[in-house]
């Protein structure tokens, strides 16, 4: 009878010794990937090797990555000015003005597509002279293959600026573009300020001109 106890309490204390230690092995791996709430939750970035890391990076992207066309401002149409009556050109009576912050694009190259996402964010700033509030700022984004368009298209993107502030960022993302490509195409993203189509803020409409893309 002692014997079949003692075998018993044996038993009982390699259970639980078998239970902490895959409790222990259950947190390591935690850790390990970054989960475990650890003063170092990034342990496993940097216990990697830098080859490692190399390759992790690499599975991420698209097949063809490197193929992602650039993405440009138009020359001519990189800021957009709006004058109060016909004192254009003088800094007294600039009412607003607008500007490009950052202009990205990411793709994805197969069966003979680059599939484009592009964007661009922006800003208006209130000039001297500037009452406005609300604004309607258009923007054209063109897609050129050696030199020709197979994508261009006009957005208005409403603004408000909400006093005191003196200006505010927008931004326009376009999606899904699909562009044929066979290799070895020039292919060039632009992006500008549409002075042609512009609207006059919302308070300014029908009295005063168009604002005008372009320097002062």
């Amino acid at each position: 009878m002692i014997d079949h106890r003692m075998a018993a309490a044996l038993n009982g204390l390699r259970l639980a010794g078998l239970a902490v230690l895959v409790s222990g092995l259950a947190g390591c791996s935690m850790d390990l990937f970054g989960s475990g709430g650890g003063d170092n939750p990034n342990a496993a970035i940097a216990s990697a090797s830098p080859a490692q890391i190399a390759q992790g990076q690499a599975n991420a992207l698209p097949a063809i990555a490197t193929e992602c066309p650039p993405i440009k401002v138009r020359p001519g149409q990189d800021a957009l000015f709006y004058y109060g009556g016909s004192r254009v050109g003088s800094p007294e009576s600039l009412h607003f003005q607008a500007e490009f912050v950052k202009e990205t694009r990411n793709c994805v190259v197969s069966n003979g597509l680059i599939t484009v996402k592009m964007g661009v964010v922006g800003r208006v700033l209130l000039g001297p002279a500037g009452k406005e509030t609300s604004f309607k700022i258009p923007l054209r984004f063109t897609v050129e293959r050696n030199g020709t368009p197979v994508f261009s298209e006009n957005y208005v993107m409403p603004v408000a600026i909400v006093p005191p502030a003196q200006s505010q960022d927008f931004v326009k993302v376009v999606d899904n573009v699909a562009i044929p490509y066979t290799g070895g195409e020039d292919i060039v993203i632009w992006v500008g300020f549409e002075g042609s189509n512009t609207q006059a803020p919302s308070e300014a409409q029908g009295s005063a001109p168009a604002p005008a893309a372009g320097g002062l």
